[in-house]
């Protein structure tokens, strides 16, 4: 039994994670492990290719997917993205942030491409859950734990025009929404729904055969249920033969995929790779570094702390700046997904972490197993 797998078995527990997948790489070197079941019966065993809802792990990937636009031409990061979302065209911003919904100004500025890859559009999700504006929007799109999106993308951007922007563009960085609009803008930009442009531009080159919006029913077998920590235990939220056993009317870019660890490992590595797979260039080095690269002013960083611990954001992702824990390296990478999953590389080292579980985090701190895992991956 390797050491990796000693780990997931002391925090496996059928009453509360009932499996994991775990995935190190350092260079061509790959540790997995895999422990548990798939389903909190313990009828399915855990596999390295179990599926997984990797929930936030879609930001980075729907990030790399908006930068080949930008690398063919067809926008730019300082474009307004009202040319393709015109119902964003006329933004208004609350007065002040805790202030009332109808209490609005002008933007003093459009948003732009730059805008959403940063999360500094306007839109998001606050430290201060409770703000109206914060509230209107989860009313209008709904909460990123809650079900996948109900609306079509362009009756969800309808809504979220009446929606008030929580600060000026620009200003602050707020959580989720930006990765949603990506998937919404790089649609209208190609002229093709977003899991048809994932598919054809990402997932094919890159030979990520088991990533998308649904899971074909030959694979429902190796696909984990997912669930919840409740009083009383896990609760089933979603079982392999549910929401994603079929598209969704919103593919979602912030939370909308499922994948496997290695799929998430190859995507990884073309990052490392500098934009290249399989010597075929897809991403320009210079769109990789301004993905893995920290945008935010210390500001800016010190208020979304309840998100990012101090850290930085890239495109889709944090960045590390700061050597707080083990496993920090300053351009540390990555980000953890709200279904129970995690995804970091380090191009400093060319190291790669993926762990997948199905167990539903209960806040933005990571988990003690994700501690573990960290600190066990980052040791030489």
């Amino acid at each position: 039994m390797s050491a990796l797998t000693e780990l997931l078995n002391r925090h496996v527990d059928p009453a509360d994670l009932p499996g994991a997948v775990a995935l190190v790489a350092h260079g061509d070197q790959v540790e997995a492990a895999a422990a548990g079941s798939a389903d909190a019966g313990g009828t399915v065993p855990m596999a390295r290719d179990s599926l997984f809802r990797i929930a936030s792990l879609t930001k980075p990937i729907v990030a790399a997917a908006v930068l080949l636009l930008v690398d063919e031409g067809e926008l730019a990061l300082d474009d307004p993205v009202a040319r393709w979302l015109p119902e964003l065209a006329s933004p208004v911003v609350v007065r002040t942030p805790a202030g009332p919904v109808d209490d609005v100004v002008p933007a003093v500025r459009p948003i732009t491409v730059r805008d959403l890859l940063t999360f500094r559009c306007g839109y998001g999700l606050a430290a201060d859950m409770t703000l109206p504006a914060v509230d209107l929007l989860l009313q209008v799109v709904g909460h990123p734990a809650a079900a996948p999106r109900a609306l079509p993308p362009d009756e969800w951007l309808a809504a979220l025009a009446q929606v008030p922007l929580l600060y000026q563009p620009g200003k602050a960085w707020l959580y989720d929404t930006g990765s949603d609009l990506q998937g919404v803008l790089i649609a209208r930009v190609s002229g093709r729904p977003l899991p048809e442009f994932l598919a054809e531009r990402l997932f094919e080159p890159l030979g990520m055969a088991d990533t998308g919006f649904a899971v074909p029913t030959a694979a429902l077998g190796r696909f984990t249920g997912a669930y919840r920590r409740g009083e009383e235990g896990l609760r089933l939220i979603d079982s392999p033969e549910g929401r994603w056993s079929s598209p969704p009317p919103f593919p979602s870019g912030a939370a909308g995929l499922v994948s496997t660890a290695d799929d998430l490992l190859t995507f990884a590595r073309f990052l490392l790779a500098e934009g290249t797979a399989a010597g075929r260039r897809l991403l320009t080095p210079e769109s990789v570094h301004r993905m893995t690269t920290d945008h935010l002013t210390p500001s800016q960083r010190a208020a979304a702390r309840v998100f990012l611990h101090g850290q930085g954001w890239g495109y889709g992702g944090s960045v590390d700046v700061e050597a707080k824990e083990p496993w920090q390296v300053p351009g540390r990478y990555g980000w953890i997904g709200g279904a129970g999953t995690a995804a970091h590389l380090v191009p400093a080292t060319g190291t790669v972490t993926v762990l997948l579980t199905q167990v539903e985090l209960t806040g933005p701190e990571p988990t003690p197993l994700m501690r573990e895992f960290w600190t066990y991956a980052a040791k030489p």
